[in-house]
């Protein structure tokens, strides 16, 4: 039996109705790659890279005791995304839902299909602040500094709030 592994999943939506995306696309994850979730909270957001764009709900799931490995997971993240109507047009663009690794353990992957940990994580406000709700001590394996150390040296001066739902 494989070592099972925690990995660490982002989800964005600025498209159509922006928490029921998110919602749809944890119900998939949870249908094909594990029920072992933990959620943070839903956050508003700025657009990173591309500003002239809607804003973003994001989130971070923490997935515990997945048995896929890394590249079996990005296709599965790849297929629910199209599923629920991702279509890739341009970098950093509009999307109904992004769905990005994060970590899987430890691991340092660097090829042509996959990067992990993710190369952005460190920049990224949107990233950090619902990763801070799940795994403040997290150490990111490549810059050895935990989520909290990252959030506090991030560069990233977008905003971010907490989402009210109604």
């Amino acid at each position: 039996m494989p070592k099972l592994q925690t990995l660490f999943l982002s989800l964005g939506s600025n498209l159509g109705n922006r928490e029921e995306n998110l919602n749809q696309a944890i119900q998939l994850i949870r249908q094909n790659i594990s029920t072992n979730l933990s959620i943070s909270n839903i956050y508003e957001t700025e657009p990173w890279g591309n500003l002239n764009q809607a804003g973003f709900l994001n989130l971070i799931l923490k997935i515990e005791n997945s048995s896929f490995v890394p590249h079996e997971i990005l296709e599965k993240i790849q297929k629910i995304e199209n599923e629920l109507g991702r279509v890739r047009v341009e970098k950093w663009g509009e999307r109904c839902i992004d769905i990005d690794i994060i970590y899987y353990d430890d691991l340092i992957i660097d090829d042509a299909r996959l990067v992990i940990p993710h190369p952005f994580v460190q920049e990224r406000k949107f990233v950090l602040v619902p990763l801070a709700d799940v795994a403040p001590d997290w150490v990111h394996p490549i810059l050895q500094k935990t989520t909290l150390q990252m959030l506090q040296d991030c560069p990233d001066n977008g905003w971010i709030k907490v989402y009210e739902r109604l």
